[in-house]
Order: C-alpha cells, then sequence, then structure tokens
C-alpha cells in the first residue's frame, strides 16, 4: 500500500512536468563498470573503486542505531602522507538521501573521495531511517513509533552522536562538517539548541542550505498548501514512512529512467522541476545508477517539516499540533531556531537555480548567522539544487571552492 502512497505523491509532481520543454540533453559514455554501481551498497561501491572502507555503528540517547561509512584515507594520501595526523570530515546527506550522496560520481568528480584524496579521514553519515540507519534497540520500522521524528531530532541526537563517535575512535578535538541539503538543516538545528558543539567543529561548509523555504519553487508547491492535512491523512493510515525504495523502486526507475526507453526523459523532468533544471549536468547514462541509490526513504514527518517551514515563513521546529508541541516543546507553538547561538565558522555554497534553497532564502540565512566566513555563488546560471551531489562537473563548479575553503582552517 505504500507503493500506492508514494506513486500518488509522485502523480502530483509529474502534473509539473507536463508544461516542461523538452531539452537536449548531454549524454556522457560511462564505462561499463560503473553502470555495476546500481547494484552495490555505498561500502560495496568504495571498495570496487579500489578505497578503503569502514562500517561502524552509533546509538543514539533515543535508540536508534546509525550506520557510518568511512574512507580512512585515499590512494595517493595514503602514499603522500604515512605517519601525518588526518583531518577529519563528517559528510551529511540531503533528505530521501544517504552515504550515496557523495559517491555518485566518479572519484575525480564525487567529493568523498576527492576529500580522501586531499589528506582527510572521511566519515558519511546515514540519518535515522534511511536505508542503512533502519534499526533501533527497543522499535522496528513496522512500528509508528519508529517514525516520529524530523531532521530536528536529527540534528539534536543523530548529528552529535556521530560527532562523539568520531572524535573518539580518531582521537582528535575536532573535526570538519560538510553538509548537502538537509545536512545544512541538521547543522544548523544542531547548533542552534547545542552551542557548546561549536568547540568540535572547526567549520561548517553548508552546500544548498536547506534552511527558510520562503522562496521554494516547483512542483512540491503543489504540496505544501496541503501539508498539514497530509500529514494527518498519511499517519492515521498508517503511512509512516516516505519513499523507502527498495526491490519495487529499483525495478521501476530500470524499466522507466534507462536510457534506451523514451520515458527517461520524463524521469529527469521530475528531477528538473522538484530541484530545478540543468539538463546540461545531469549525466543522463548514470541515472539509473543514482536512482538505485535514491530515494533511500525517511519519515513522511520529515518531508513535512519543509512543507511547515514554505507555510509559515519562518525556520523552527516540527509543529505537532497544539498538544503534541506542549509534549514536545512545553509550549503551544513550535519554538523558532536561534541562529544567534550558531557561531562556528560557516560557509554558504549555493546556486542561482536552487528551487528548493532559493537564493532569497539563502540571503535570508546569511544575514542572520553571526560568523559567516563565506557566501559563494556557483558561477554556472542554471546550477540547481540535485546538482550539488549529482552533477557532471561538480568538482570543478563547487567541490574544488569547498576543497579550497576548508584548507584555509
Amino acid at each position: 500500500m505504500m507503493k500506492t502512497v508514494a506513486t500518488l505523491i509522485l502523480l502530483v509532481v509529474m502534473v509539473g512536468c507536463w508544461a516542461t520543454p523538452s531539452f537536449t540533453r548531454r549524454r556522457e559514455v560511462v564505462p561499463e563498470n560503473r553502470m555495476v554501481g546500481a547494484n552495490l551498497t555505498s561500502p560495496e561501491l568504495i571498495e570496487a573503486y579500489g578505497y578503503p572502507v569502514e562500517i561502524h555503528h552509533v546509538v543514539t540517547e533515543d535508540g536508534f542505531i546509525l550506520e557510518l561509512h568511512r574512507i580512512p584515507h585515499g590512494l595517493k594520501a595514503r602514499r603522500n602522507n604515512l605517519g601525518e595526523a588526518q583531518r577529519v570530515a563528517y559528510l551529511h546527506h540531503g533528505i530521501l538521501g544517504s552515504s550515496a550522496d557523495w559517491l555518485m560520481n566518479s572519484p575525480d568528480e564525487a567529493l568523498a573521495y576527492i576529500l580522501a584524496e586531499e589528506g582527510y579521514d572521511v566519515w558519511m553519515a546515514n540519518a535515522r531511517g534511511n536505508t542503512y540507519s533502519r534499526n533501533h534497540t527497543s522499535l522496528n520500522p513496522d512500528q509508528a513509533k519508529f517514525w516520529q521524528f524530523t531532521w530536528d531530532d536529527m540534528g539534536q541526537k543523530d548529528a552529535t552522536s556521530d560527532i562523539d563517535y568520531i572524535l573518539a575512535t580518531t582521537g582528535q578535538e575536532q573535526l570538519y562538517y560538510v553538509g548537502y541539503s538537509m545536512g545544512c538543516s541538521i547543522y544548523l538545528a544542531m547548533l542552534s539548541d547545542n552551542p557548546e558543539y561549536a568547540d568540535k567543529i572547526i567549520t561548517g561548509a553548508l552546500m544548498a542550505p536547506a534552511s527558510y523555504m520562503t522562496g521554494m519553487k516547483g512542483a512540491l508547491t503543489l504540496l505544501t498548501p496541503y501539508a498539514e492535512e497530509l500529514d494527518t491523512i498519511l499517519n492515521l493510515l498508517g503511512y509512516h514512512e516516505f519513499l523507502p525504495g527498495g526491490e519495487w523502486w529499483d525495478e521501476a526507475m530500470q524499466l522507466y529512467c534507462d536510457p534506451s526507453v523514451v520515458t527517461e526523459e520524463l524521469c529527469e523532468n521530475v528531477l528538473f522541476v522538484i530541484g530545478g533544471a540543468d539538463h546540461e549536468e545531469i549525466n543522463s547514462e548514470y541515472l539509473p545508477v543514482i536512482l538505485a541509490h535514491f530515494p533511500a526513504g525517511t519519515s513522511t514527518h520529515n518531508l513535512i517539516h519543509y512543507a511547515q517551514l514554505a507555510n509559515s515563513k519562518v525556520f523552527g521546529k516540527f509543529d505537532w499540533g497544539t498538544i503534541g508541541n506542549l509534549n514536545h516543546y512545553g509550549q503551544r507553538t513550535p519554538p523558532l531556531y536561534n541562529l544567534s547561538n550558531i557561531v562556528t565558522p560557516t560557509a554558504l555554497f549555493w546556486g542561482q537555480n536552487d528551487y528548493l534553497a532559493d537564493p532569497t532564502d539563502v540571503a535570508r540565512l546569511a544575514s542572520e548567522l553571526p560568523n559567516l566566513t563565506l557566501n559563494h555563488m556557483v558561477s554556472k546560471p542554471e546550477f540547481s539544487h540535485l546538482d550539488f551531489t549529482w552533477a557532471i562537473h561538480a568538482n570543478e563548479l563547487v567541490y574544488q571552492y569547498v576543497v579550497e575553503y576548508l584548507a584555509n582552517y
């Protein structure tokens, strides 16, 4: 039945595709061994490229068992920096994403490999409820209580637990935080309510920073006016998980999104009307691999949280309703995040064609951060939300500036 609900929501999104023009898309030839990534987990994908990988598990204070994926060193970096203390980088994915967000490209274009080759000890998060973090000390995904969370909980409990574990394991006192989309929301939520973690983070590099959602555009705006009703209906019907993927999804993606079939263009246009169109940067040949790893699933509350922000025009916690808010926060309305608490040096990297982290919202965020150290606009005007992890030229357009920024700290 979850398939039915997911399909209905996707059909609403596809309405926006009907008016989307056809594009002359750029296609790049993908080596045959890259396509095998559709059948591999993140650790297996890392191993397939010859990189070392470790799997770690962290238990949060409320019992979620999170899986961390680690690339302890690069191939060249290991030879060149043997014996030197490594800088630690913690990478947090976006909504419906996973550690695979940082691996969806060739090693010379994917940020996890690039940082490893720059001498970083790379740790990739997997938020509660996604493909790799579906375990709990007492609950299971079939129970509604398992899914009663949003990215606020990820900021308060997941990221803090990950960071404490990583620092304890590596023996370092601080690390670098790199976030994408929801990973940025988590960073802001964490430091807003836990300012003591500023001492554990050297600097934060936030790409496509999702915070204020006033300027959100695209097909998802068709759903935001009905956010509260949709959340209530889905939960009453017992649908607490959103787009978990799985075999049925993988089969659909292979059937409809393969470059050899006529419906492949629709798959691209669905992505365009959600995050913004940049036809030159999407690798059509690699799309089935990307969509085999995405979406990785989350709670319906998590998605609704962003819709609430779009409706309320503020950057605040999840609205559980009057009684729920009293239980969660001790007040009738959800608290706002206190961005003035975020004293960690923070850089923003944003695109001009981003439907989900609109430039006007990024500007508002930038004006409220007390220690904004870089406000970097991607030079390509068409650069969109999804380009930050999937673009053909993500390295030359974004990552080289991220790496340069981190090196200054």
